[in-house]
């Protein structure tokens, strides 16, 4: 299970280990690599925890950096500009495109 305090440290982990790598890319991916920092033991048998339709905790282990799976870490809420939602509304406006087929 994971608890708000060990999202935090995991958090604040994934942060530093992109800092590490942020640094490495500005260098062109120079060799040698940059040395990782070892994946702390507490953070192995994390679970997402968020509270599932059935209201139990969810169950998945493969965790993003914010601490949840990739079905709770969050949708996208849509577009928040006028420009995003113009565009958005013409997504289904478009007429279908023709496929050629090329069979063999």
């Amino acid at each position: 299970m994971m608890t708000p305090e060990l999202r935090k440290r995991h958090k604040a982990y994934c942060r530093r280990q992109n800092a590490i790598f942020a640094a490495w890319r500005a260098r062109s991916y120079q060799y040698p690599p940059p040395v990782r920092e070892p994946f702390p033991a507490e953070f192995r048998d994390m679970t997402c925890g968020a509270k599932t339709r059935a209201g139990t905790p969810c169950k998945q282990k493969a965790i993003f950096a914010n601490g949840r799976c990739k079905w709770h870490g969050g949708c996208s809420t849509g577009p928040k500009t006028e420009a995003g939602k113009k565009r958005a509304a013409l997504n289904g406006n478009r007429p279908k495109q023709k496929r050629s087929h090329t069979g063999g």
